[in-house]
């Protein structure tokens, strides 16, 4: 076997390279940086288990094996994993039982995790090591993003704070050193959560309490700590923004190709018209679903302008949103100083803002995407029907 340096820088050489150049940009969570994660989780887990060397090894290889499977798809991607690294490790002169040692490592990891041994533990709970610590509300919006770019399933906030509630008060750790260390940091998330969701979508019967209860400013401490909330408000909005930019970028891509349709056809085809009359209703169905198209696109894109005006009154009321600049440009600099002063001293009227903001601009989006998608639409059946029609048309020529 070959010395436990040399092996895992091996295995580390083997798994990054064989990621970078295969894994799909649309894994966002299951990406490089989410199995070096593992590997170092591992380690410090097996450290503290005083692991030998051997059992280190094994271990490690199948940390930095356990996602390679996902570059075929997330189905049964251990199973492919653990196939990859017997591959490695029969390469490596392995015996036959330290390969079932590092395939049942893998396979532990399959949802609902179920390890057999001390290994098996340790790469589950590192696995999912995130879940009990800071990091993890970054990494929660990265699933989030990778459900909807590589499975195409768009949850909505109650939807995806139910699902991340269902999922951490189902996950128990495995090992006594890892519910150690960051268990009390998960049930803190726990709590984080239901905080969260009672306070964007509460109950009638928490609507009634609340009128009952004499009204107090919150404190910081009623949000969470605000480092996490205001690590995923930060996420979710980059996740916004990210999503608009590829909305315009989809839109400017079907302006670009049809236009050039346009001048394509404009010049070639209508000239032949004359002389060739059955060209003319597949050259007409062509023009029409570009135009189509293009309007469909341009309407995307098409910004939407508001009053830009809130009054004392609302801001009082807590009616306005100052955190869009489509809400405020005509205000008096004067008031909007002032209203920005009054919301950053209520941390209610700030994380309502926040939320409504949040919400407007997903009501955009799904606008935006529901355009592009019958512009695509339009574009892909027009297309067909028109060179079926041409197809037909030179059939009689």
């Amino acid at each position: 076997m070959e010395q436990k340096l040399d092996l895992v820088k091996s295995a580390a050489a083997f798994a990054s390279r064989y990621i970078e150049e295969n894994m799909s940009k649309k894994y966002v969570y299951h990406d490089l940086e989410h199995t070096r994660n593992v590997v170092n989780s591992c380690k410090e887990l097996g450290e503290k288990y005083f692991l030998s060397d051997k059992e280190m090894d094994l271990l490690l290889v199948a940390a930095w094996f356990h996602d390679l499977g996902y570059v075929e798809g997330p189905e049964d991607h251990e199973a492919r994993g653990a196939e990859k690294a017997e591959v490695f490790l029969k390469e490596k002169g392995f015996e036959p039982e330290d390969i079932q040692q590092v395939k049942g490592c893998i396979m532990a990891t399959k949802m609902p995790q179920s390890p057999l041994d001390l290994l098996g533990k340790i790469i589950c709970d590192s696995d999912l090591n995130h879940l009990g610590k800071e990091t993890y509300w970054e990494r929660c919006v990265k699933v989030r993003q990778e459900l909807m770019i590589a499975k195409n399933r768009v949850m909505q906030e109650d939807e995806w704070l139910d699902f991340e509630l269902g999922f951490l008060e189902a996950h128990n750790y495995h090992t006594d050193i890892a519910q150690g260390s960051w268990g009390e940091q998960k049930k803190n998330h726990i709590k984080q959560l239901r905080r969260l969701k009672k306070e964007l979508f509460p109950t009638q019967e928490d609507l009634k309490r609340k009128k009952k209860k004499k009204k107090k400013k919150p404190s910081p401490e009623d949000y969470t700590n605000a480092r996490g909330v205001q690590t995923m408000y930060r996420a979710t909005y980059r996740t916004h923004v990210n999503l608009s930019a590829m909305a315009d970028n989809k839109a400017n891509i079907m302006l670009s190709i049809n236009a050039i349709i346009i001048s394509i056809v404009v010049s070639t085809l209508v000239p032949q018209l004359e002389g060739q009359p059955q060209l003319i209703i597949p050259t007409l169905l062509l023009l029409g679903t570009c135009m189509m198209a293009i309007v469909y696109a341009t309407l995307s894109t098409k910004p939407k302008v508001t009053e830009g005006r809130f009054t004392r009154e609302d801001i009082e009321q807590k009616r306005s949103n100052l955190l869009f600049f489509g809400n405020f440009y005509n205000m008096d600099l004067e008031d909007f100083h002032w209203g920005v002063l009054e919301m950053i001293k209520d941390e209610d009227f700030l994380y309502s803002s926040m939320t409504r903001d949040l919400y407007w601009l997903g009501k955009v989006l799904a606008k935006k995407y529901k355009l592009l998608s019958i512009c695509y639409n339009i574009f892909m059946y027009g297309l067909m029907i028109s060179v079926i029609a041409f197809g037909v048309a030179y059939a009689i020529i």
